[in-house]
């Protein structure tokens, strides 16, 4: 297993190294696991360096032969991505209703009591751990949208590593538009730093979008590199190259159009990392005080509930709901009102067209599309008539037209 190490410090030139020392920083010793050869041990050896150009090329390279090490102990030889066939498969559930979330967490913190109060769904909830061994769906129905939640098996320290079925469980949240964290008031934060060190290790980013950053292969030219705004956290071109030769990439051209660090930079490369949003879900509120839950309100991303008492669902609700990025839009049938019953849900972060919601409806609808006449915050003028590139806002309503004959 790895323990990432933080920092780099030159060393003494007198200073006699061990036999099993392969650099500086990195020390090797044998992974439990005997029978696999490439399982190496990586640990700090001294304190933080000073920062500067020498050293941050160095980083950069130990960043990259890390995370290629990283890749191939948890996902297997030639570090392939989860859900491959030399990766263990998530559990088999059908994928439902218009958006998913995850429960993820420590055993024993609520997640089956909150899937049982979300959406009806009998979860058997008991006072000792790992009652839940298997991943329960449920949908709950939300402003209109059918929501499906995942109560997933708790997980524990090392779960990226395939501890506790630990694989499969972060498979599965991978799968989800939205990761829900839930846990326990009543014990120290730290376990929510061990959650996320778990989903980090296996290539998912908490509450981050993807680096505005192309890299375009080519078969000759060497590398180019482009910066189009200024780059203050460790990028230049000389990082650049060492980072895409560890990645025996030759010939590339690399543009930056935000300022990204080495970590980011090696992420766009592999290619398989999830951005999914995160919401920290404290339960168990009936346990702590005023003043607790008043140090607790300072945490970003979080929502206080008891999903015994059913205290603060609504907001839960709320919060998922935004943190999804769903907008409803309404159908209106020629020469009747609008139905207000059964909204097609649509994602905003893609700025859905009247394409994309006519493929909603069925995949054979915009075949026979002549335009559409949109109502809503969307239109200029109540209604107007619109094309299939018209971009859709929150609460509109919509009426298709379809060619004559």
């Amino acid at each position: 297993y790895i323990e990432k190490y933080q920092s780099y410090n030159p060393p003494q030139p007198n200073r006699k190294l061990s036999t099993n020392t392969i650099h500086p920083i990195i020390s090797i010793a044998p992974c439990p696991n005997q029978s696999k050869s490439k399982s190496r041990k990586l640990r700090p050896k001294w304190p933080a360096p000073k920062k500067n150009k020498a050293t941050n090329y160095h980083l950069g390279t130990l960043k990259a032969k890390l995370a290629k090490l990283r890749s191939e102990l948890i996902n297997g030889p030639g570090g392939k991505s989860a859900g491959t066939k030399n990766a263990e498969r998530g559990f088999d559930v059908t994928k439902s209703g218009d958006t998913r979330i995850g429960l993820v967490g420590f055993p024993s913190v609520g997640k089956s009591t909150l899937l049982t109060t979300l959406t009806g769904t009998r979860s058997e909830a008991a006072a000792y751990e790992f009652t839940t061994l298997t991943c329960i769906p449920g949908t709950m129905k939300y402003k209109g949208a059918r929501i499906q939640v995942l109560d997933l098996p708790g997980i524990i320290e090392g779960a990226a590593e395939g501890k506790g079925r630990g694989r499969q469980v972060i498979s599965t949240a991978r799968t989800c538009n939205l990761i829900l964290i839930v846990l326990d008031s009543a014990k120290p934060l730290t376990h929510k730093k061990i959650i996320e060190q778990e989903l980090f290790s296996f290539g998912i980013r908490i509450n981050q979008v993807p680096p505005n950053v192309k890299i375009i292969k080519k078969e000759s030219g060497g590398i180019g590199y482009q910066e189009m705004v200024p780059q203050t956290k460790g990028m230049n071109s000389e990082v650049c190259r060492m980072v895409l030769k560890e990645f025996k990439i030759s010939c590339a051209e690399i543009i930056l159009r935000e300022d990204i660090t080495v970590d980011q930079f090696i992420d766009v490369i592999e290619g398989n990392r999830a951005y999914i949003p995160v919401l920290y879900v404290f339960n168990k509120i009936d346990a702590l005080t005023i003043e607790e839950l008043d140090i607790l309100d300072q945490m970003p991303n979080y929502v206080p509930i008891s999903s015994q008492h059913q205290w603060n669902l609504e907001e839960l609700m709320e919060e998922i709901w935004d943190r999804c990025n769903m907008m409803r839009i309404y159908t209106k049938p020629r020469g009747q009102i609008p139905d207000y019953d059964e909204p097609v849900i649509l994602h905003s972060e893609r700025n859905p067209t009247v394409e994309e919601f006519c493929n909603r409806i069925h995949r054979t609808l915009i075949d026979q599309f002549s335009h559409a006449w949109v109502w809503g915050k969307s239109a200029k003028h109540q209604p107007q008539r619109c094309g299939k590139e018209h971009r859709l806002m929150d609460e509109d309503v919509v009426q298709i037209v379809k060619k004559a004959g």
